[in-house]
């Protein structure tokens, strides 16, 4: 008399064949330790803060540029109303987001900008100079200044520009790390000062405006280039473990293991039933072991993550069936990998720049994965900014999946 197996016994058969299976992958057991313990360690390295201040220097200071002017504007006729104006003007006002600094050098000015010279100020506001490559020591009780961008006015700015001389030349000096967009407006800054000095107007009329920030104004609010990383680590673990899962399959595929298996009483439905549990809670479990050892857990958002997750473990366990039963060598396997996963990583990358993706973009099925990640884990969205995109994501997941359910029952059948 033959007893009748339950299928309960047959996926925790099934299950404990893909964990030995796996644990025999030394490559890929080999990456999912090395991938869990550099990304952690990179991610804890990375500054957790953001310099949202730019430092622009002058030079020669303003108020010597106007001293300097003022006996020469007199002789050309301008009133002491005009050059009380003048001297009013305060080009070095602090604002929001931009600190002035004033050399009397411009050769030190440009220095300190290259990196060749130092520049410290203490808290009286005394500036101190120091050769970095000299023996020495850091000046004590004062902090450094690093400058992002130098003007270097000539000595004559004034009068040559109420003159209307046409050879007036202005040294812009940028580091190299300084966006266009800031050059651009240190030139705009530098014709705006030509105009206050000569006291006009600027030749075109300006409209009342209204600033409209779209989207969520981030000003004085940055993200850390550790907080970016945080959703893209757990991101990027799913993708390892997809691959890990697609080599998995191909194995089994190439060695006709599962023809083997499917002589016992395993259903077929069995057999995808373990490639799901098992490449779902591989991917899973790493991932959710990422955001816990990078703090991304909290107790409003736990839930979210976890879903969130869990949505993305299918998708890709979708995507490893696929390239699994695609692949008919090691090779052909990671040419496979290769080809489903660079166009599953490019969401990744719309993380570290601001503003709303491209249309295109968002059309890739792991865009709301990534857009979920980013929201809870970096603007601390709730279910209410976040349900869109997991219904969206559970669309492309049934996609993804059936695709992967339906490529690899057909490779099996056909073995």
């Amino acid at each position: 008399m033959t007893s009748t197996v339950s299928r309960a016994s047959i996926l925790k058969a099934l299950l404990k064949k893909e964990l030995l299976a796996y644990s025999r992958d030394k490559l890929y057991l080999f990456l999912t330790i090395l991938s869990l313990v550099f990304m952690v360690g990179i991610f804890w390295v990375l500054p957790d803060s953001v310099e949202e201040t730019i430092s622009l220097g002058v030079s020669p200071p303003v108020q010597s540029i106007v001293d300097d002017a003022t006996d020469t504007l007199r002789a050309m006729g301008a009133t002491d109303e005009q050059l009380a104006a003048i001297d009013a003007t305060d080009l070095t006002q602090t604002e929001e987001g931009l600190e002035f600094v004033e050399f009397e050098d411009e050769d030190q000015m440009s220095a300190v900008i290259k990196g060749t010279l130092e520049l410290w100020r203490t808290e009286s506001g005394e500036q101190i100079f120091r050769d970095p490559e000299g023996d020495e020591d850091k000046p004590k009780d004062a902090d450094r200044i690093k400058l992002d961008i130098g003007i270097a006015f000539p000595d004559d700015f004034i009068v040559d520009v109420a003159a209307k001389a046409d050879d007036i030349t202005v040294n812009v000096y940028s580091d190299a790390g300084v966006p266009e967009e800031i050059q651009g407006a240190m030139r705009s800054f530098v014709r705006e000062a030509a105009y206050q000095f000569a006291g006009q107007e600027l030749p075109v009329d300006m409209p009342d405006e209204n600033a409209i920030v779209l989207g969520q104004d981030r000003a004085g609010d940055q993200v850390s280039l550790r907080d970016k990383l945080r959703p893209m680590l757990a991101f990027m673990v799913l993708l390892i473990e997809s691959m890990a899962m697609a080599s998995l399959i191909s194995v089994e595929v190439l060695q006709r293991t599962a023809t083997a298996v499917l002589v016992t009483p395993v259903k077929l439905v069995d057999f995808l039933t373990a490639k799901t549990i098992f490449g779902t809670g591989l991917a899973l479990s790493q991932g959710l072991i990422v955001l816990v050892l990078v703090g991304a857990f909290t107790p409003e958002n736990w839930a979210i993550l976890f879903v969130t997750m869990l949505i993305g473990s299918v998708m890709f366990t979708g995507e490893a069936m696929i390239v699994g039963a695609a692949g008919k060598d090691f090779l052909g396997q990671l040419f496979y990998s290769m080809l489903f996963t660079v166009p599953l990583i490019i969401p990744t990358f719309s993380v570290l720049f601001p503003g709303s993706a491209a249309v295109w973009v968002q059309v890739i099925p792991t865009y709301p994965v990534i857009d979920t990640l980013v929201g809870v884990t970096v603007y601390g969205e709730s279910w209410a900014e976040s349900w869109q995109s997991l219904l969206y994501a559970t669309a492309w997941l049934v996609v993804l999946y059936g695709a992967g359910l339906f490529t690899l029952k057909r490779k099996v059948e056909t073995l």
